[in-house]
């Protein structure tokens, strides 16, 4: 059974089909196009997976993005905790009850902190990772910017006993 499907092109690409409609059939060369696609990557994807030990490779990659993750959020944490040395009352006030966006640079009170934090943080150059893994990047700096948030909270619960005592 034949399915069919549609497909867009640019107008000047539809005027020469149309003008080739009669020498060509379109449908068949789309059929032919696309399987010799897929196949072309099946294969790519079986002989990575039988000349490599493939799952010992991802397995390594998952633990070598654990440990990514781990020290961004460690970094995170001990930045915080420098940050506290000389942030004043109101500052640390707004950090507890700040919430991290997709761009922590841009806040308003602590745009410029993070803007020069986030270009300190040299383990990934950011400018040479290809546009498809911005999602990686931003796990990298969520993981960096939950540890600095409980670097902030732990210190907090530590000394606001302290702070409230007299």
């Amino acid at each position: 059974m034949a399915r069919k499907v549609t497909i867009s092109v640019p107008d000047e690409l539809y005027e020469k089909m149309s003008k080739w409609r009669s020498s060509f059939n379109f449908s068949k060369i789309f059929q032919k196009t696309i399987a010799g696609m897929i196949q072309s990557k099946e294969e790519f994807r079986q002989k990575i997976k039988a000349e490599f030990d493939f799952s010992a490779i991802i397995e390594r990659l998952r633990r070598e993005k654990l440990e990514t993750e781990i020290n961004f959020w460690e970094k995170g944490k001990k930045d915080a905790l420098e940050w506290l040395k000389t942030a004043h009352y109101k500052d640390i006030l707004y950090a507890l009850k700040w919430i991290p966006n997709d761009d922590p640079a841009r806040d308003e009170k602590l745009g410029d902190y993070f803007s020069q934090q986030l270009k300190k943080l040299s383990e990934i150059d950011f400018a040479e990772i290809p546009e498809q893994a911005n999602r990686v990047v931003h796990q990298i700096v969520q993981k960096y910017m939950d540890g600095w948030k409980q670097g902030i909270q732990e210190f907090w619960n530590t000394a606001k006993e302290e702070i409230y005592a007299k």
